[in-house]
C-alpha cells in the first residue's frame, strides 16, 4: 500500500518533512484546553512532527503509528516525555483501552483510513464532549508560483498520471470536503480554522521533501530520476537554487456526541 512508503525511509522522512506552525498548535491546544491531565490519542504520528509540541503542554499521549521505523524515530524526540508513548499497530485494529480519550488527533493522516468506518472509531475512542481533530495539509498559491507553474511540465514528462495545465488554487478556494463529520450522528458541529505557512527550500531540501511523498515514491526509478532532474535544473538554472512553497494547514474540530 502506499501507505507504507512513509516507513521506508523513516529519518529522511522526519528531516524534510514541514513542521506545523506554532499557532495551530496553539488554537489546538486552546480549543481541546490540554493540560496534565488530558488524555490524548493520536492516530498516526510518523516520527512526532504535531506530536511533540503537544506533549510540550504535558498531556498524556498514546500515539499509534504503523511503520516500526516512523514509530522509532518518534520514541527518540519524545524520550524527554514521560507522559507520551508510542504503540506500532494499525489503528483500524489496535484495541481500544477501556477508559476514553478527551482529544483524539490526526495529522495529515485521516485519508489513510477507512472511510467507511473511521469516524465511528474515532468515536468510540472519544469520551462523550471529546473533541476530534483532524489537520491536512494543502500545497496552495503563493511563493515561487513561477516555479510551480514551470515544473507542471516537468510532472506532465515524466509523471503520466498528472492531470495537464493543473496549477495551484488560491487558499480561498481550497478545502477539505467535511461532510463525513457534519453527517456523522456520532459528531457535533464541525468547525475549520486556517493556518498557512511559507517555507523557503534549497533545491536539495525541496526534492528531499518530494522524496517523501508517497505518489512520487511509488514512480518507477527512471522516472523519479528524470523527474527530480528536471526540477532541480529549473530550480539551479531559474529561481538561484531557491524556492518558496506555501502551505494551507486546515484544523478541523469536531466534538463527540
Amino acid at each position: 500500500m502506499l501507505r507504507d512508503t512513509f516507513n521506508e525511509d523513516a529519518e529522511g522522512y522526519d528531516r524534510a518533512r514541514p513542521r506545523y506552525p506554532p499557532a495551530l498548535v496553539d488554537d489546538l491546544t486552546a480549543r481541546a484546553g490540554l493540560g496534565a491531565q488530558s488524555r490524548v490519542l493520536e492516530i498516526g504520528p510518523g516520527t512526532g512532527q504535531l506530536t511533540v509540541p503537544l506533549a510540550r503542554t504535558g498531556c498524556r499521549i498514546t500515539a499509534v503509528e504503523l511503520g516500526p521505523s516512523l514509530a522509532a524515530v518518534a520514541r527518540r524526540h519524545l524520550a524527554p516525555f514521560p507522559a507520551a508513548r508510542v504503540e506500532v499497530a494499525d489503528f483500524e485494529r489496535w484495541p481500544l483501552p477501556p477508559r476514553p480519550f478527551d482529544l483524539a488527533v490526526s495529522a495529515t493522516a485521516f485519508h489513510w483510513l477507512d472511510p467507511v468506518s473511521r469516524a465511528d472509531r474515532a468515536a468510540d475512542a472519544l469520551r462523550p464532549g471529546g473533541l476530534l481533530a483532524l489537520v491536512t495539509t494543502h500545497h496552495v498559491a503563493g511563493g515561487s508560483n513561477d516555479f510551480f507553474a514551470r515544473a507542471q511540465d516537468c510532472y506532465e514528462r515524466w509523471d503520466p498520471a498528472t492531470p495537464p495545465g493543473l496549477r495551484l488554487e488560491p487558499e480561498t478556494e481550497v478545502g477539505t470536503d467535511t461532510a463525513e463529520l457534519t453527517r456523522s450522528h456520532r459528531f457535533g458541529p464541525v468547525t475549520v480554522h486556517h493556518h498557512p505557512q511559507e517555507i523557503t527550500y534549497t533545491t536539495a531540501q525541496y526534492l528531499a521533501v518530494l522524496h517523501t511523498y508517497s505518489g512520487h515514491r511509488a514512480l518507477p526509478a527512471p522516472a523519479l530520476r528524470g523527474l527530480f532532474d528536471c526540477l532541480g535544473r529549473l530550480i539551479e538554472d531559474q529561481h538561484g537554487g531557491r524556492i518558496t512553497k506555501r502551505y494551507l494547514h486546515e484544523l478541523i474540530v469536531a466534538e463527540r456526541r
